[in-house]
Parts: structure tokens; C-alpha cells; sequence
């Protein structure tokens, strides 16, 4: 599996997003509603299927939307 459509289901999960069309672009506050408890929540999910660590404080700077992530995800060296 890609691991973009990976990533998307992890957020339509922790995010609780059934029916919800979730895109590249989509912000996660603006457009999927995350605050900062489901962004951890996230990160902690990342961490777990990737195989990486990642810095809170790094992924809330550099990522803002769905694409961001993925990419991000990537430079960390994701287990794709």
C-alpha cells in the first residue's frame, strides 16, 4: 500500500472522518476539524505504522495539510 493512501486512512480513523472526503490539500484544523489532542493522536499513530519518531513540535511547524504530512512523513523515512 502507497503510503498515501496509508496516511489517509489513519487520519479518517483517529479523526473519526467517516463519509468525509479527505484530499492532499485538506488542512487538518480548517478542513477535518483536528485539534491539538487528535494532532497527537495522529503523531503517535504515524509513529506506529511508520516506524519513526517524530518531534511534536517539528510536525505542528512544517505541517499544515494532508499532502504536508505525507510528505513530511517521507523525509523522515517512513517504512513505506
Amino acid at each position: 500500500m502507497v503510503i498515501m493512501e496509508r496516511v489517509f486512512e489513519i487520519i479518517e480513523d483517529q479523526l473519526h472522518l467517516n463519509g468525509i472526503e479527505i484530499t492532499e490539500d485538506s488542512s487538518f484544523k480548517d478542513d477535518l476539524g483536528a485539534d491539538s489532542i487528535d494532532l497527537v493522536e495522529l503523531v503517535m499513530a504515524f509513529e506506529d505504522e511508520f516506524g519513526i519518531e517524530i518531534a511534536y513540535e517539528e510536525l505542528e511547524k512544517k505541517v499544515k495539510t494532508v499532502g504536508d504530512a505525507v510528505e513530511f512523513l517521507r523525509e523522515q523515512g517512513a517504512d513505506i
